[in-house]
């Protein structure tokens, strides 16, 4: 049984996933998880395929086998390569679209693995509790995402001043493990992950510790509900190739009063610690270096989309056009070289990782909060009403119509069908549902844009900005 198999058969584990009122029995024949679990399994038999293994992999020492290199340790400059490489190649052949193919995760697990000593104060059995995992999950192949947003019940209104039971907390621990009470958004990727990283996205009050934790949850624990969106996945990929195959399901977790064993408590009760973890530089820094190679692909991806329509339909040698493509490019190359310079700056921390400058990391997902809604924008102002000009269904029509529209759907230097497939891959993104979700999508995936850049300005160095302008001033 190759990866992609294993993995399949791994997700029938009893697992709870509702979708549309109904209780799914086994997500991989579902037909709104098939071709994005078609998609992950091609990716999962990558590291097998020689010739690419090399790029994406690396040979684990316990089990001899390959494993992705978001579970790679960085010693050197070349290793953030390496990273980078594999973050890019799974990218690509989603054309950024999947933003949680577990490398993220993956990643922010290979951070606390990096940095567990930091925390042995804490905790005594924390180093241990997150070496046994990383190595349980990079030679398993464990599909990992993380669920750290409270539900939207009552924003004005404090944690505790709410339904105790809105916000996931601690409420009671025995001898297996501690029991949890609350719910958890937004999880991509849940129906089909194995387990959930699982912490408070804000920090957290002494007076308060039940909230404070950081939890390796598995998907298949009795008393966890995973409440899936409505599917925007299709079977139709001519019409909707993009749903077709990269409908990431997004989905709220339910915890009734679940209990996650000690071996996957990593921190609890300890709101300054778990904030710490949180908060902690080289751990975040692993992870966000594989959002900006995911967002980098997808950037070029709809810019490749912009210009083959502009080329289509022969208006590319228009200024206010060209002006238009010129911006996609420059978003492009700003956030590629962002990458470069996070690792051309990277720094070796004090457990000897070699890290990404974080600033630029940060730099680049604020940025990507707003290029994208602009990328989009602009590619439905090149294709314009050619987006609604497409024609409906695939079925063929009567010789006498289809010389009709071989003739008034063709393009400038494409044939009618070539034509009409590139603006329903245009449509794709930006009309449908899933084009839609996307939006949505990078505009807050790193969280709040005005919290975003305002902790990037709280955090930055602004003395080296300021110390010229006072020094002139006192000259005067």
């Amino acid at each position: 049984m190759n990866r992609g198999d294993r993995f399949l058969h791994s997700l029938n584990d009893g697992r709870t996933v509702w979708l549309d009122g109904k209780l799914v029995p086994d997500v991989t024949k579902h037909p709104s998880f098939s071709g994005t679990l078609a998609t992950i399994a091609r990716l999962f038999d990558s590291l097998d395929e020689k010739g690419v293994q090399d790029q994406i992999g690396f040979v684990s020492p316990r089990t001899g086998q390959y494993a992705h290199n978001a579970f790679l340790v960085p010693r050197t400059p070349e290793d953030l390569v390496r990273r980078r490489t594999a973050f890019r190649y799974w990218a690509e052949q989603t054309h950024g679209v999947m933003s949680r193919l577990s490398d993220y995760a993956r990643s922010m697990v290979t951070g606390w693995y990096a940095v567990r000593s930091a925390f042995e104060f804490d905790d005594p059995h924390f180093a241990d509790k997150i070496t046994r995992y990383y190595e349980f999950a990079r030679d398993h192949d464990r599909f990992l995402t993380t669920a750290l947003l409270d539900p939207q019940i009552n924003r004005a209104k404090r944690i505790d001043l709410q339904n105790p039971d809105a916000v996931l907390r601690v409420i009671s621990e025995n001898s297996e493990g501690v029991v949890i009470r609350g719910a958890k958004m937004i999880a991509t990727a849940a129906p089909y992950t194995h387990d959930f990283l699982v912490f408070p996205f804000h920090h957290v009050d002494a007076e308060h510790p039940e909230y404070a934790h950081a939890l390796i949850v598995p998907a298949n624990l009795p008393g966890l509900h995973i409440i899936c969106r409505e599917s925007f996945a299709t079977q139709d990929d001519e019409q909707h190739p993009l749903s077709a195959q990269y409908d990431e399901m997004d989905a709220v977790l339910i915890f009734d009063d679940v209990l996650v064993p000690w071996e996957r408590v990593l921190l609890k009760g300890n709101p300054e610690a778990v904030w710490r973890l949180r908060q902690h530089t080289s751990a975040n820094a692993l992870a966000y270096h594989q959002t900006v190679v995911r967002a980098l692909a997808k950037l070029q991806f709809v810019a490749g989309v912009a210009c083959a329509i502009a080329e289509s339909i022969g208006v590319n040698g228009f200024l206010h056009v060209q002006e238009k493509l010129g911006e996609l490019l420059t978003q492009v190359d700003a956030l590629e070289a962002l990458v470069v310079a996070s690792e051309v700056n990277g720094r070796v921390d004090e457990f000897g990782n070699q890290i990404p400058e974080i600033r630029f990391l940060d730099t680049a997902r604020n940025l990507n909060s707003r290029y994208y809604p602009r990328a989009i924008e602009i590619l439905q102002q090149v294709g314009a009403g050619g987006f609604m000009q497409v024609p409906s269904g695939q079925a063929p029509y009567a010789d006498a119509v289809s010389r009709l529209i071989e003739k008034y759907f063709a393009g400038a230097n494409v044939s009618a069908d070539v034509k009409i497939r590139l603006f329903q891959l245009g449509w794709d993104l930006i009309g449908s549902q899933l084009g839609a979700r996307h939006q949505l999508y990078e505009r807050y995936y790193a969280g709040d844009p005005v919290r975003m850049y305002a902790n990037q300005y709280a955090q930055a160095d602004k003395e080296r900005l300021t110390k010229p302008v006072w020094e002139i001033i006192r000259q005067g």
